[in-house]
């Protein structure tokens, strides 16, 4: 409450060197600017039923504002608790990574941990080696797999070749009735 009390101080005496200047040569100051409006303020509102009704009546105002109000009355306990059992297995298991979360702990705080940022710049270089090699790695495998397609296309077109010469060197044989030798 004081840090907020002082706070606001500071901010006032900010607005004042802003209206007046450095040498706050007027009498008037505006924190008494501002005491003065809430006197009259006040006055105005004791002299009216109405003001009077409404001033008592801004903490039921705030309570009927507050967004979690019509969830406090629309739904009922039991609703609520109907609630909670069917997000029963959800619950359990963000429990259940909690605890692990609880159990390692002791490896986050440790010295290799905190010693990350020191070793930034050298994750850095090594992140870049790990790229490039990566890169190199892709067009090996792209080299790869084309020397796999032209072995494939080599077999096929010497396998075809063969079939040709055989099926050539069976015409010739059968045109010259040439009898194969004994084995």
């Amino acid at each position: 409450m004081m840090a907020e009390m002082r706070e606001l101080q500071s901010r006032i005496r900010e607005v004042e060197r802003r209206l007046y200047g450095e040498s706050g040569a007027p009498a008037r100051k505006v924190a008494d600017g501002l005491i003065k409006v809430q006197g009259a303020l006040g006055n105005i509102a004791s002299k009216r039923e109405r003001v009077k009704t409404l001033y008592k009546k801004i903490e039921d105002l705030i309570k009927y504002l507050d967004p979690q109000y019509i969830d406090r009355i629309a739904v009922p306990d039991s609703i609520k608790l109907e609630i909670i059992l069917a997000e029963e297995q959800f619950i359990l298991a963000q429990t259940s990574l909690l605890e692990e979360l609880h159990t390692l702990q002791p490896l986050l705080d440790s010295e290799h941990i905190k010693a990350v940022p020191t070793q930034a710049s050298k994750l850095q270089t090594l992140s870049q080696i790990h790229i490039a090699q990566q890169d190199q790695c892709d067009e090996i495998t792209a080299e790869t797999k084309k020397l796999f397609e032209d072995y494939n296309k080599m077999t096929v077109l010497l396998s075809k070749q063969f079939v040709m010469w055989d099926e050539s060197l069976s015409q010739l044989e059968a045109a010259k009735q040439v009898k194969p030798l004994p084995e």
